[in-house]
């Protein structure tokens, strides 16, 4: 076969980067010390980012840079700095989360090619059209995607000059990525942030099924679907593990590089993956490339499988057999450590030495010789040197021009001045002319461009002078509230029904009051439903916590809001949306605390929501959590899960910490927290920021929690916005088990 498969690698230190190298890969993924998904890893500093481009492009392996978490308002200027290096570098890519960066990199820094992160959550064919609108020139799809999802999204991707890629290797999250806030709600440190602490592989009290580490996936390896992942189209095999280290990404690039290898010369595959076993894993799986979502990809045990892969392997059963088996492992290990740091103990990313020469004596040109990495450049003034007695160009004046460089890609010696005659001169704007050719040669001969000034953001008037309240039903049973409130009223769709099904678009036709309300994550066709529903019913207005559906109402010139669950944390966030989907609107994320959010600008006739009132999601995923926790007699997911299943239950994790299992019908197994969000503060601190204030009344995620009175909250919520201070109290002592914690902690 002649097509480029991309072999992408992580580094999360300069070691791991090294080895990823010399193992083959085409191109490495990496973080810097901030504004990236992996805090845990060891990351890299700018400086060792520069080293770590020269090399990589001499081994003609590209480089990308991870900046795929959401952004604050105060850091803005911080990003600002960073791409303004960014730009003046040979940087191939950078990782994207956040949709201010999407609006900042198109308006000012337009030669950055931006990947758009996992976090994003890409599934659907409008989500690609919409991030090819924003600039992104390649997705990285969810890991949930199936063989044949992964193909038609490639097609589509690549209609419209973006490319794909997918992980086939590492740890796999039960949750889908960028909609996961467990590790947030649970100890304050979020995904959204790159501060997971993993809460999905905790110890939790055994399970009914007999499970203590209910939540916990093998990890993925597609070792051997890749001619089924190259018919598919996509143009990236991406390897996750950024805080592993050395050995570790050797050895996983190493063999993903042989059996690319081997395919793309014979057609066949290596028959053997043996060596993957030998580094850590949790076991491997491929289900949710083969779309066959069984109880086989969890393992009840969270840390390293090699060594008791090992023992089976070897059917090692008594003391000793056991003893030997783990001594050869642990020794195949050392050695493999031994290797690795054999092979890239001389590859270095220290700057290159820099030698610079001033010349020129009486009636010739001033001239700066230039010599480093085997390169010798010549750099002229246009006039010629003349005679100036006390005027003379002095060679503290030529330092003090040139010493920008010691702080730059090379490492520049002391300027050599000995061929340079003393007494002349030259006019003063050509040592600077001379100055900008040598930044133009050691920048790859490419022009310096000069930092970008962001001009401050307009602050622009509330659309509502009054801040209003709004409410979530997702029950007909619910449509006697309406009766009682000149609210909004939006009505929550489910992630999947039937096909052809006209029960919701019945729904709306019948009571055109109600908000359609669309949710994250809508898959093959669920989403082609989703639109049919907007076309059949033609809404005046919608909630959308999805791109793809957005894009579509955008094309329909339907009114939208943006959910909650677009993770808005930032007013150039906000500008994305506006500029590129005409959104009208946007739920600020509840993540974000009380100073986080109060400088957010809004564009002009733009609205601002905040949910005081929801239950708190902790995850959503695709597999099922009833297998591992009540059982299920099912051994794998089936078509007809999605819309029949209704289960509920509970789990503890060992700390004590209890949390509601909910699987609604119609809807993807989520998590929620035990205490519901209840805010009530902000109402009275941010009633001048916010134009609508929102409560979630349906029933979902309420675990075994009572149900309280419906129409007495919306009466309380009704009297609180209006700045009632009886309601405030009435409500507090309403909602028992409820927290405000992320408005005090935010990000």
């Amino acid at each position: 076969m002649s097509r480029k498969i991309e072999l992408l690698a992580p580094g999360g230190d300069v070691d791991a980067i090294k080895a990823t190298i010399v193992a083959g890969a085409n191109a490495i993924y990496c973080g810097l010390d901030m504004f990236n998904a992996r805090n845990r890893a060891t990351n890299i500093s700018f400086e060792e980012l520069k080293g770590i481009l020269r090399l990589a492009h001499k081994f003609e392996c590209e480089v990308f840079l991870t900046i795929n978490v959401v952004i604050l308002e105060h850091e803005i200027k911080g990003i600002v700095k960073l791409l303004n290096q960014l730009v003046n570098t040979t940087i191939d890519g950078i990782i994207v989360q956040d949709l201010g960066i999407f609006n900042l990199v198109k308006k000012h820094f337009p030669s950055l090619l931006i990947h758009a992160s996992t976090q994003l959550t890409t599934h659907n064919e409008g989500q690609i059209r919409f991030l090819a609108k924003a600039g992104a020139t390649r997705v990285n799809l969810s890991r949930e995607m199936n063989l044949p999802e992964i193909k038609m999204l490639s097609t589509v991707a690549h209609d419209h000059d973006v490319l794909t890629e997918v992980f086939v290797h590492g740890a796999l999250c039960i949750a889908f990525s960028g909609q996961c806030y467990s590790s947030s709600v649970s100890v304050g440190n979020s995904g959204n942030r790159g501060r997971c602490s993993q809460a999905c592989r905790d110890e939790y009290e055994e399970t009914n099924a007999g499970n203590k580490y209910p939540l916990n996936l093998k990890d993925n390896s597609a070792y051997f679907d890749l001619p089924e992942l190259v018919e598919a189209g996509v143009d990236s095999l991406k390897v996750e593990g950024r805080i592993k280290g050395a050995q570790y990404v050797h050895t996983v690039v190493d063999s993903w590089r042989q059996q690319i290898n081997k395919f793309v010369e014979t057609g066949d595959l290596l028959d053997d993956n043996s060596n993957l076993y030998k580094v850590f894993n949790r076991d491997f799986t491929n289900s949710f490339l083969k779309g066959h979502l069984s109880k086989d990809m969890f393992i009840d045990n969270p840390r390293d499988n090699s060594f008791q892969h090992a023992n089976d392997e070897k059917n090692a059963i008594s003391v000793v057999q056991i003893q030997e088996v783990q001594t050869e492992l642990a020794s195949e290990k050392n050695a493999i450590s031994a290797d690795v740091a054999e092979k890239i103990k001389h590859i270095s990313i220290e700057k290159p030495i820099l030698n610079m020469a001033f010349s020129g004596e009486l009636d010739k040109p001033l001239q700066v010789t230039l010599t480093f990495e085997d390169q010798t450049h010549i750099v002229s003034s246009s006039s010629l040197l003349r005679s100036a007695g006390e005027v003379a160009i002095q060679p503290e004046a030529i330092k003090k021009r040139f010493k920008a460089f010691k702080n730059g890609d090379y490492q520049l010696k002391e300027i050599d001045f000995d061929a340079l005659h003393s007494g002349l001169s030259v006019p003063f704007k050509e040592i600077t002319v001379m100055k900008n050719e040598v930044a133009f040669i050691l920048n790859g001969h490419k022009e310096v461009i000069p930092p970008v000034e962001l001009p401050e953001l307009e602050r622009f008037d509330k659309v509502s002078e009054t801040p209003t309240l709004s409410l979530l039903i997702s029950d007909v049973k619910d449509l006697h509230l309406k009766e009682h409130t000149q609210a909004d009223i939006y009505f929550k769709l489910p992630e999947s029904w039937k096909k052809r099904s006209n029960k919701y678009i019945d729904i709306f036709l019948e009571n055109p009051r109600l908000i359609p309300w669309f949710p994250a994550v809508l898959i093959g066709k669920d989403y082609d439903e989703s639109l049919r529903l907007l076309e059949v019913v033609k809404p005046k207005r919608i909630v959308s916590n999805n791109t793809g559906v957005a894009l579509k109402a955008f094309e329909m010139g339907i009114d939208w809001i943006a959910g909650p669950f677009l993770n808005s944390t930032n007013s150039y966030a906000l500008l994305t949306l506006q500029e590129e989907l005409n959104c009208s609107g946007a739920f600020i994320s509840n993540e974000i605390n009380r100073h986080q959010m109060r400088n957010i600008k809004r564009p002009k006739n733009f609205k601002m929501l905040y949910s005081i009132y929801h239950p708190i999601l902790m995850m959503t995923s695709r597999q099922c959590f009833f297998q591992q926790t009540v059982g299920c007699n099912k051994p794998t997911i089936e078509d007809g899960c999605m819309l029949k299943c209704q289960k509920a239950t509970t789990i503890t994790n060992v700390k004590g910490f209890s949390f509601a299992v909910d699987k609604q019908l119609g809807g993807y197994p989520s998590i929620y927290n035990d205490e519901q969000f209840l805010n009530l503060d902000v109402v009275e601190e941010f009633s001048s920021l916010f134009d609508e204030f929102f409560i979630d009344l349906t029933n979902i995620g309420a675990g075994s929690k009572a149900e309280l009175d419906k129409l007495e909250l919306l009466n309380h919520f009704t009297q609180l916005v209006s700045g009632s201070d009886e309601s405030k109290i009435a409500l507090d002592q309403m909602v028992t088990l409820k927290t405000q914690a992320q408005y005090t902690q935010g990000l």
